[in-house]
């Protein structure tokens, strides 16, 4: 079975034309042989009547001149003093051959010994025995008639008519298995038939299916953008409530951020205007020990402040995306780091632009590198770009993290002083900010141990 929805529809729909062809071919050509079958059958028993009755008014010594000018290329007649036997089980279909015979003496009027048999199946298929007498027994009615109906065919009717003078006429008429051959061109019709619904099906099928894949793009590029625009309102009255309904979701989410975001530079402002009164006062305390701790804890409040606005703020900064070489944005963080004596390695492979937002992606980067000399002395950083996402690794030398911890190191103020190091600062939230970036680009931040020793982030991003 498809996994997709196009698959499974075009699958579906093909099962049913093919099907409803061949249904449609089997029952036409069944009611062609069968109409065709039978004018053969009435068309033998018009002229074998007429013939009967011809030989019945003309002297013996006449009938023998006249025979091969009443017979053909498929009609054979001859005279003979006793019928011909039949050997048993020879007759194709007893049942229509009753009915031929029936008929036939109707015609002929009076009492006249008729014998008719259809000898040689057009179908020669050995059949199960049940099959064989169900098909040699009486008419049948619905789907069955038709079984019984292609297997009634034969290639020879045999008809045997006594003449008033006590001899038998005996008619054997073929029937050319060409006759029921397959009809190229009605075969053709149901083909073209076939092929045109089929594609007119791919192209509703299509129709349907589209709006969904734009709705699947418009999801993913949501998380991305935020403000991107509006998917259209097009197509049937279902899709077209589908994409508005979308819309509104993105409108409410775009000012759920918005809200926020004001919310936050206000909290913002409110807290950085007392915070600052303090400083000042501070600057008129006589004891400066006193002071400077006091300062301190000021820094500390105000980093702390600054940090969870980030990470509350999250990717409602209003920066575009853009390509940008990211190798140079790696080599030039990198150097910036040299150049305070930190041990950062980098190794890069050439790719083209990536498109993205270069603030962002500088500050996830930083956050890492930070966390990587912080608690590992070093960083090893490498960029590996693949056909569907680049990747970015940041590793370090450092004690690692417990497995367990791997991902609750990701949560706002969560920190392991003590299993890292029992010397180091922060708030807790630069591996929440980093991971916020890099989905907010459709990929992800993750954490693991390396086997030598030493933690490593790696930042997959899509192309």
């Amino acid at each position: 079975m498809p996994r997709s929805l196009f698959g499974r529809l075009v699958l579906l729909l093909l099962s049913g034309l093919i099907l409803a062809q061949l249904l449609s071919a089997f029952i036409l050509l069944r009611d062609r042989g069968q109409a065709l079958y039978e004018s053969l059958g009435e068309n033998l028993i018009e002229r074998t009547a007429g013939i009967v009755h011809l030989l019945d008014s003309l002297p013996p010594s006449q009938r023998r001149q006249l025979l091969p000018l009443l017979g053909g290329p498929k009609l054979r007649i001859r005279l003979d003093r006793r019928p011909l036997p039949l050997p048993p089980g020879e007759d194709a279909s007893p049942a229509l051959a009753e009915r031929i015979r029936q008929q036939l003496a109707q015609r002929l009027a009076g009492e006249r010994e008729v014998r008719v048999a259809l000898r040689g199946g057009l179908i020669d298929r050995p059949m199960i025995p049940m099959h064989r007498r169900m098909m040699q027994g009486p008419a049948m009615g619905g789907p069955m008639a038709y079984m019984q109906g292609l297997h009634a065919m034969a290639r020879l009717f045999l008809i045997q008519v006594k003449l008033e003078d006590g001899s038998w006429a005996i008619f054997e008429r073929g029937v050319s298995e060409s006759s029921f051959h397959w009809p190229s061109r009605l075969l053709v019709i149901l083909a073209v038939l076939l092929i045109s619904v089929l594609l007119l099906s791919l192209v509703g099928v299509r129709s349907i299916v589209r709006p969904l894949r734009d709705l699947q793009r418009a999801a993913e590029g949501l998380g991305r953008d935020i403000r991107r625009p509006p998917l259209p309102e097009r197509g049937p009255e279902e899709v077209r409530e589908t994409a508005r309904a979308f819309n509104t979701m993105q409108a409410r989410l775009q000012n759920y951020l918005e809200d926020r975001a004001r919310i936050l530079a206000a909290v913002s402002h409110d807290l950085k205007t007392p915070l600052t009164r303090i400083r000042l006062r501070t600057d008129l305390m006589d004891d400066g020990e006193l002071r400077r701790k006091i300062q301190q804890d000021l820094d500390d409040m105000e980093a702390m402040v600054g940090a969870t606005l980030d990470f509350m703020r999250g990717t409602g900064s209003g920066e575009q995306s853009q390509p940008l070489d990211l190798p140079a944005l790696l080599e030039s963080i990198a150097e910036d780091f040299r150049e305070s004596g930190a041990r950062v390695r980098l190794a890069c492979e050439p790719m083209p632009p990536y498109l993205g937002r270069p603030l962002a992606l500088k500050r996830c980067i930083v956050n890492l590198v930070e966390n990587a000399l912080r608690y590992g002395g070093e960083a090893d950083i490498r960029l590996q770009p693949a056909d569907h996402e680049v990747t970015v690794t940041i590793c370090d030398r450092g004690p690692g993290i417990p497995e367990q911890e791997l991902e609750r190191v990701f949560e706002p103020f969560y920190r392991l002083e003590a299993s890292r190091s029992q010397h180091t600062g922060g708030t807790g939230l630069g591996l929440g900010i980093a991971r916020n970036i890099a989905r907010a680009h459709g990929g992800d931040l993750t954490l693991r141990n390396r086997p030598e020793g030493g933690l490593c982030a790696r930042l997959s991003l899509p192309r």
